[in-house]
């Protein structure tokens, strides 16, 4: 896992893994979708890559000063190993770069491991979105960075 590479996430890494979105990632956008947030000003998105492979990417959106992490994903055959973990740190560090105060986000009320994640990282617990995620609720998170 030393050979990772974060890199700015471009619409010819979304046509190398549109194939295979839904069944080695999630299904949480259609390809569309996610192209339209790969060509929005306001979306920065990151690619994580071993050997020239994607094995994860995450994005956010940026409202003002502030940014809505979208989403981080790694590839279903290697979570586990870091990548999530190194690309929420690329995240943060685009954040300061880009002077944003604060970054927010959502997530699933089952997945625990995300969830401790994001608060080693730093993260609070900020309120709840009811029946967000199919009958689960999502818990609203935010990093204050300045």
């Amino acid at each position: 896992m030393d050979n990772i590479e974060i890199e700015v996430m471009t619409l010819d890494d979304l046509e190398t893994i549109k194939d295979i979105l839904a069944s080695d990632f999630d299904e949480f956008w259609n390809y569309n979708v996610f192209k339209e947030e790969l060509q929005s000003e306001n979306s920065k998105y990151l690619v994580a890559k071993l050997n020239n492979e994607i094995i994860g990417f995450a994005g956010i959106k940026i409202i003002i000063d502030e940014a809505d992490i979208m989403n981080i994903v790694t590839k279903k055959s290697i979570r586990n190993h870091g990548v999530g973990t190194l690309l929420l740190n690329k995240i943060i560090d685009l954040c300061k770069k880009l002077n944003l105060i604060s970054i927010s986000l959502e997530v699933n009320e089952i997945n625990k491991l995300a969830i401790h994640l994001y608060e080693n990282f730093g993260f609070k617990k900020v309120g709840n979105r009811k029946n967000y995620y199919n009958n689960y609720n999502a818990i609203l998170m935010t990093k204050e960075l300045f």
